[in-house]
């Protein structure tokens, strides 16, 4: 497993590069499971549900499709950007599984902020209450997945410029808004997040095989 982590931001298309050159390396066996985590500049992308309605400022940043699954997501400086790039020949072989275990990565790190961060049914992310109904979303979630390999990731609202937002309807969903752990009150550095990332990782993924992967998820998803 690497772990690697960008110092400058990144450009989209060279992510975009890297995660496709990564992931044909590991489907040939020519190189290791990946973790990058890194910032962008501020763009938007679209995943292949997008809808075009959605992009409600399409001048404001880059549009790029993302080729990933989900609707339009912005990112930019101040948030967490985790590019996964795991093998699941090794991990269960199960789609489902690899995404339930990804939202479950990003509640823990949450909570090692002592914030509560929630699956929602029919909603893509997680999500936070604040209270009174309301409810905003603190991360994003999207995948993509060839030849068992998976790229894309999450987005973790740290600190962005939460009015970037207002570009698009995030994930196709209008009727609610958006946060981050600054909005929060949380105030804490990309290096904290990243230290509670990789605390929290080996509690969810474990290298322990294709029937070992499929049953701890099963037996997750069980307890709701």
């Amino acid at each position: 497993m690497e772990w690697r982590f960008a110092d400058t931001r990144v450009p989209y298309p060279d992510a975009l590069a890297f995660m496709e050159d990564r992931v044909a390396k590991i489907c040939a066996g020519e190189a290791r499971e990946c973790l990058w985590m890194l910032e962008h500049p501020p763009l938007y992308t679209a995943g292949t549900s997008a809808n075009a309605r959605d992009l409600l400022a399409p001048d404001r940043f880059p549009v790029y499709e993302a080729g990933r699954g989900g609707q339009y997501t912005y990112h930019g400086p101040g948030q967490r950007i985790g590019y996964v790039m795991l093998d699941l020949r090794n991990r269960g072989r199960d789609v489902r599984c690899f995404v339930h275990r990804l939202e479950d990565w990003v509640i823990r790190a949450l909570a090692e902020f002592n914030v509560v961060g929630e699956r929602r049914d029919g909603r893509v992310g997680i999500w936070v209450s604040r209270g009174g109904g309301r409810e905003d979303k603190i991360a994003a979630i999207g995948v993509r997945v060839r030849r068992w390999v998976t790229y894309h990731g999450f987005s973790l609202n740290v600190e962005p410029d939460l009015t970037h937002f207002q570009g698009i309807v995030p994930c196709g969903i209008s009727e609610h808004g958006v946060t981050s752990l600054w909005d929060l009150g949380i105030h804490v550095t990309m290096e904290e997040v990243d230290s509670a990332l990789m605390r929290t990782f080996p509690l969810v993924f474990s290298d322990k095989g294709e029937e070992g992967g499929a049953q701890s998820c099963s037996m997750a998803e069980d307890r709701g």
